[in-house]
């Protein structure tokens, strides 16, 4: 019989999806190490990546400040953006500050443990892999697309992703022991290809959360996505993932049940984004547990999962999945 103590959640994504579910999640005790993409290469992550040779830190920020527990005044000037005429501008302070502590330390985990303990973190960040990656997708037609800002634009319907690198990819020996120690394991919410996929293709990480002893549930997200999901389902997200891994593991998934409303609907149409459509047959057609409720919310017109009532849910997943371990 296990020693009772906070039940154990990875949590893996990155891009806006994931510190809003973060926040949420902290609210509860539990024990969360969430495990952050390195594939970006766009905006100021982008430009300090390539000038300064160091993981992206816009997602690793973004996770940091949502798992914080500061005064919001240092919150927001972790996470201000510069707006001015010269280099500085659109940089954010906390990605600066990333890269400066990266310097010091001469180490980018390093640097995420340090700010972890001036940002008095609840729970643990760590990078996906232990450098950066760059993602590329094969196109249906054959075409290969190289970086994860260019993926979405490229026009074409994409067949897969992958990942290089300069050197080998290795998922932190700290990964894999979060995932192995894991009650729950958490992938999304966030863009399928281009926030999700990288996370798992990780040599190593991926194959430790398919076969992980953990319940992993899946969060669906609420809309398409032009030049990634145009015209997915729930379970065309789900085959898409198994189809990468070549391996099904996922055992439940969270899915919105409530209508988008149609002033939201018409802003996301001319994104060419629709509501992600959970096609119920699909879903229990691939032996999935399906939960779904009102789990969407408006923030300055623009549609995100709720983290009080996605949290809610999976904190009641969690605590049945422990109890039936523990009891084990």
């Amino acid at each position: 019989m296990r020693e009772l103590g906070q039940p154990r959640i990875v949590v893996i994504g990155g891009g806006t999806g994931l510190p809003v579910l973060l926040r949420g999640l902290k609210q509860y005790p539990v024990d969360i190490t969430a495990i952050v993409t390195v594939a970006d290469d766009g905006g100021s992550s982008g430009r300090l990546r390539d000038d300064l040779h160091i993981p992206p830190p816009g997602d690793i920020r973004n996770v940091l400040a949502s798992l914080s527990d500061v005064e919001p005044l240092v919150e927001e000037m972790f996470q201000h953006r510069f707006k001015t005429s010269n280099e500085l501008s659109g940089h954010s302070l906390g990605n600066l500050i990333l890269a400066a502590m990266t310097s010091i330390t001469g180490n980018f985990v390093h640097a995420i443990q340090e700010m972890s303990k001036i940002l008095n973190v609840r729970g643990k960040v760590l990078p996906a892999a232990n450098q950066s990656v760059v993602l590329h997708a094969e196109m249906e037609d054959g075409a290969i697309v190289s970086g994860e800002s260019k993926i979405p634009y490229s026009g074409k319907k994409i067949k897969r992703v992958f990942l290089t690198s300069k050197s080998t990819i290795r998922a932190l020996p700290e990964s894999i022991q979060a995932i192995r120690q894991a009650d729950l394991i958490i992938i999304g919410p966030g863009s399928l290809y281009t926030s999700i996929l990288p996370n798992l293709l990780v040599p190593r990480l991926g194959d430790e959360v398919c076969h992980s002893q953990a319940k992993k549930v899946y969060i669906c997200n609420l809309m398409t996505q032009a030049g990634e999901t145009h015209g997915y389902t729930a379970s065309d997200h789900v085959k898409a993932i198994y189809d990468h891994m070549n391996y099904t593991f996922i055992n439940t998934i969270l899915v919105n049940n409530e209508e988008i409303p149609q002033h939201i609907q018409l802003r996301y149409n001319e994104e060419l984004a629709d509501p992600v459509i959970y096609d119920l047959p699909q879903l229990f057609e691939l032996g999935l547990e399906v939960v779904h409720a009102d789990i969407a919310y408006q923030e300055n017109g623009a549609l995100r999962h709720d983290p009080k009532k996605v949290a809610k849910i999976l904190y009641n997943i969690l605590l049945d999945e422990t109890k039936k371990r523990y009891e084990a």
